[in-house]
């Protein structure tokens, strides 16, 4: 498993003077496109789901997939949800393995934009996940087109910038220095005096949005100003429409014909942006630096002195609905035993989102009440068993 914490990955790359790429994630072509890139130029990278997209896929298939190939890869990866418009939103990323969120309030008033970072930074710090805040606005992410987007970047302001760090505890900082979501005519022009005056007050790891239209000396510029975190996503797009087009000129091919050669031109283009950024070939480095990101699965074991079915299931209800409530807790199911001579015949599997908040997680009141005390009147006998997975 390769699945590494995101604050360590982005403390990594801030600290040795490269970028890691957070390529967007809209279909099983550009996971397996990313991963595949991501290998073969043995870099770091960072898989990224965004919430105005949700329209385009499953959420729950595509996570699904999104954390399996996370798993699997033999290079360092984290899964960040971005641009999230709720908490709830964080919530659900966070149970479905995403371990890198963001909150996007940038176009709220600033103590609206602090206030609700701060409740983001708060739910998931007691998971043990980095959250990554905005202050200034980035124009283009509501229709993906900054060519027609009437909206009004809002730089960054310096000392804005300061108090938000100070008062919200943010992992990383994204900045609004003059890019946008989307492709624009012309070379985007940068402000780097403001991002160094950013360094200058406060030392973070920054983000760029809109990361597509830069130059390699741009790209390069962005690093040394501590930028750390580059999202890309309409560059690839485009790369995957123009696939398209070229092959669909021939009106008599298959569907396979029809798709052909998309992944590859896909994972040309990541392959390119990862040289660029400067985080092709520090796969090895980073995975000795950097804590895994694996979960933890405590399986809770007992026998209940009654045999009053209904009892017992009332207990195993009420306990699958009191475990899930505990920071971390990704999910919770009930088992019982298919063997009558089982030592136990009933079980809570909880799955715990990593090992760092495993010591916030025994000393909770929840888990020590169905750990060390009766429940519902009931007396049982518990073991339990710690299993980190991966």
């Amino acid at each position: 498993m390769a699945m590494v914490d995101m604050r360590d990955l982005l403390q990594h790359a801030y600290s040795n003077r490269y970028a890691v790429g957070a390529f967007e994630i809209v279909s099983l072509d550009f996971l397996q496109a990313i991963i595949e890139a991501a290998e073969t130029a043995r870099s770091p990278v960072i898989l990224n789901i965004v919430e105005p997209h949700f329209g385009l896929y499953d959420l729950d298939l595509l996570m699904t997939a999104t954390i399996r190939a996370a798993k699997r890869a033999s290079v360092p990866v984290a899964v960040h949800m971005d641009h999230c418009s709720s908490l709830e939103t964080v919530q659900t990323s966070m149970r479905l393995g995403c371990n890198g969120v963001k909150l996007d309030a940038a176009s709220e008033s600033f103590p609206v934009n602090v206030q609700r970072t701060r409740e983001v930074v708060d739910m998931a710090h007691a998971w043990g996940i980095p959250v990554e805040g905005e202050i200034g606005y980035v124009t283009g992410m509501s229709r993906g087109d900054s060519e027609s987007n009437s909206d009004v970047p809002v730089y960054t302001h310096v000392e804005e910038a300061k108090a938000y760090i100070e008062k919200t505890g943010v992992d990383f900082l994204a900045v609004s220095i003059g890019t946008v979501h989307g492709r624009v005519k012309g070379k985007p022009r940068l402000d780097y005096t403001r991002l160094a005056r950013i360094q200058e007050k406060f030392s973070i790891p920054c983000v760029i949005h809109g990361g597509t239209g830069l130059g390699e000396q741009q790209y390069r510029k962005l690093i040394d100003h501590g930028v750390a975190k580059i999202n890309y996503f309409t560059a690839l797009a485009e790369t995957n429409a123009k696939q398209l087009e070229a092959n669909l000129k021939n009106k008599e091919m298959s569907y396979q014909q029809v798709f052909a050669d998309v992944r590859e031109k896909l994972s040309e283009e990541v392959k390119h942006h990862m040289q660029v950024l400067n985080s092709a070939g520090r796969a090895a480095e980073v995975l000795m630096q950097c804590r895994s990101w694996r979960n933890v699965e405590n399986v809770i074991c007992y026998n209940p002195d009654t045999e009053d079915q209904g009892l017992i299931e009332e207990m195993l209800t009420k306990g699958q609905q009191d475990l899930i409530q505990i920071p971390g807790v990704l999910n919770v199911e009930i088992g019982r035993s298919i063997d009558s001579n089982s030592r136990s015949n009933y079980c809570w599997l909880v799955s715990v989102a990593n090992e760092e908040v495993l010591k916030s997680y025994k000393a909770h009141p929840i888990y020590e009440n169905y750990t060390k005390k009766a429940s519902l009147g009931i007396t049982v006998n518990v073991f339990e068993i710690f299993v980190a997975v991966g």
